[in-house]
């Protein structure tokens, strides 16, 4: 909520560093780490192979991460296993690890390793239950290869931040033996109604993501074709999961659902906004703030018992808030001193930096700057409140856990709404989402 003027560059550079597990976006920022690829095929074999693996390969050398590629499952030794911080399952089909092999595996996973799944890897390892979860689904069958339509559902992970809402595309477009929706992130899905041959009912989960057992677990179903990983927005999609799974990004995994839209990219119908500045609204979804110092906030209804989930990014040292627990007004200041502030803001005091409660509780400072994503790249928050407690997700992770006792102030009941801090500040959302929960004593 500060009042501040932008940095010069060079102090800024220095300052948004504060406490981020990697620094914005460079020209190597996964350097130090290391992929194993992984393409043994013990049923049906891919032609795209050579150029998938050919593919991760360039991807490492402009991410900085090293890149071994392998058909021999004697590398799955817990030692060799311990080199490397994720392994990619390309299009692997059958048995193809033994019984150590697979031991060895699932402690490497289970001690924080990373997995990423490309197409047919969803048809490897029927018999494994360990497999099949860190999957999150098996292949059940496909029609002709053929276009679709893509729908985006998570805009902030980076395997799909950089995609537009919708993407059309051509690839051959699995079924799977269930939906992994209840178990994993969902981030893309299947328009049935653009191909023919789904099976899946409407609900046709094609990307995903999930912690699992320990480790990180990322999964796409495209890649069948040799056009596919010269395709730059595929190429994206999948440097984007593997920088997750190596962990030099961070993202939201846990399983979602029930939400609806409050802001969903195409309208601000139930909004308004109170003072000074505006949000602009970009063709791809995007609000982004300007001028101020105001507040757009949802007019349409107020709530009690809530999960909000929203997804931020700033550009540099930018200011903004999510405010919670206000009453209606056309004054910003109203949600001020009435309501509480969730902050966006790299550098400020701990009790009014990003995570925190403004002015009230700081977030837990270790877990806030393990889960937090630099600038230009998404972060999401997730802002649940059942009754006067308050508490935060970033990325994921619990980063505060906050108790009303101010007899003048109440979340119990209230309004939600978006900063726009001043003309130096520029910060952007996608997806506002909410999810109403019973109420306490119900």
């Amino acid at each position: 909520m500060r009042s501040t003027t932008r940095l010069t560059t060079a102090v800024v550079g220095a300052a948004l560093l504060l406490g981020c597990v990697s620094g914005p976006a460079a020209s190597h920022p996964a350097e130090g780490k290391r992929v194993l690829v992984f393409s043994k095929t013990a049923g049906f074999r891919h032609d795209s192979i050579p150029d998938g693996v050919a593919a991760v390969r360039q991807l490492g050398s402009e991410g900085g991460f090293t890149v071994d590629a392998t058909e021999d499952a004697t590398a799955f030794t817990a030692k060799n296993l311990r080199r490397y911080d994720a392994v990619v399952f390309l299009s692997t089909t059958g048995d193809v690890l033994d019984a150590d092999q697979q031991s060895a595996f699932e402690g490497y996973i289970r001690h924080g390793g990373g997995y990423v799944g490309v197409h047919a890897a969803a048809d490897t390892e029927y018999d494994w239950a360990f497999y099949g979860g860190l999957a999150g689904a098996y292949f059940q069958s496909h029609p002709a290869i053929q276009p679709a339509t893509v729908d985006v559902e998570d805009r902030a992970h980076p395997a799909t931040s950089g995609l537009a809402r919708t993407w059309s595309r051509t690839d051959e477009w699995y079924n799977y033996r269930s939906n992994p929706r209840d178990r994993a992130h969902v981030l893309a899905s299947l328009d049935e109604s653009s191909y023919t041959g789904g099976t899946m009912n409407g609900d046709h989960p094609i990307a995903w993501c999930q912690n699992y057992r320990g480790g990180r677990a990322f999964y796409t179903g495209g890649g069948h074709t040799k056009e596919s990983y010269a395709e730059p927005a595929f190429r994206q999609h999948l440097s984007g999961g593997i920088r997750w799974a190596v962990g030099d990004a961070q993202a939201d995994c846990r399983p979602e659902n029930g939400y609806r839209p409050l802001f969903d990219g195409t309208t601000l119908d139930g909004w308004k906004q109170a003072g000074p500045g505006a949000f602009d609204l970009d063709g791809d979804g995007t609000l982004t703030s300007s001028g101020g110092m105001g507040l757009l906030w949802y007019a349409a209804s107020d709530f009690s018992a809530y999960s909000l989930k929203l997804d931020w990014r700033t550009a540099g040292d930018d200011n903004s808030g999510v405010f919670v627990g206000f009453p209606p007004s056309d004054d910003p200041w109203s949600a001020v001193d009435n309501g509480y502030e969730i902050q966006i803001d790299a550098t400020d005091v701990p009790e009014k930096t990003t995570g925190s409660v403004y002015g009230f509780q700081s977030a837990d400072l270790n877990k806030r700057d393990r889960a937090l994503n630099p600038p230009g790249e998404w972060n999401t928050y997730e802002i649940r409140v059942e009754g006067e407690r308050l508490r935060v997700w970033l990325n994921g992770v619990k980063i505060n856990d906050f108790t009303n006792t101010d007899p003048a102030r109440s979340l119990a009941d209230g309004h939600i709404g978006i900063q726009n801090h001043g003309a130096d500040d520029q910060v952007s959302f996608r997806d506002i989402r909410i999810k109403e929960l019973p109420a306490q004593g119900d």
